[in-house]
């Protein structure tokens, strides 16, 4: 059964400041097994791996609010200087979601699809979405 995540974008100050960090990290992944894709490394490993991989999306908060959900493609573990840790591996085309307000957490939550926002109509094109990432800061879409 589809399960998500939800995650905070630790040092983001909007939608916008997140695509910018996630195009850097696209432009950091060229050349390795990671190309084309995004990432996260964070602390702890998901027991339900499969539920999360059928279909699930990371849904991000920022600025105290749901604002965008990327489909989760893969969940490894990884081994860092600081010990073994998850990478969250992400598709970089991000959906904008109904904004809806979410209290600080740390780390990931799971998000059961019948908690997630839903879509926002219409798929943005890219020159759209710094428009639209700062009407859904305000409150507006």
């Amino acid at each position: 059964m589809t399960v998500h995540l939800i995650k905070l974008a630790a040092g983001s100050t909007g939608l916008e400041s997140t695509l910018r960090w996630q195009k850097t990290l696209l432009q950091r992944n060229k050349g390795t097994a990671l190309d084309g894709k995004l990432h996260h490394i964070t602390r702890m490993m998901p027991r339900r791996v499969d539920d999360i991989l059928d279909g699930g999306s990371l849904y991000w908060v920022m600025t105290g609010q749901v604002l965008m959900r990327q489909p989760i493609i893969g969940i490894d573990e990884i081994q860092t200087d600081e010990g073994r840790k998850c990478c969250l591996i992400f598709e970089p085309d991000p959906t904008l979601v109904v904004p809806a307000l979410r209290k600080p957490f740390q780390g990931w939550r799971y998000l059961e699809p019948k908690d997630a926002p839903r879509d926002l109509d219409g798929a943005p094109d890219a020159e759209d979405l710094p428009i639209r990432a700062e009407l859904a800061e305000l409150g507006l879409l």
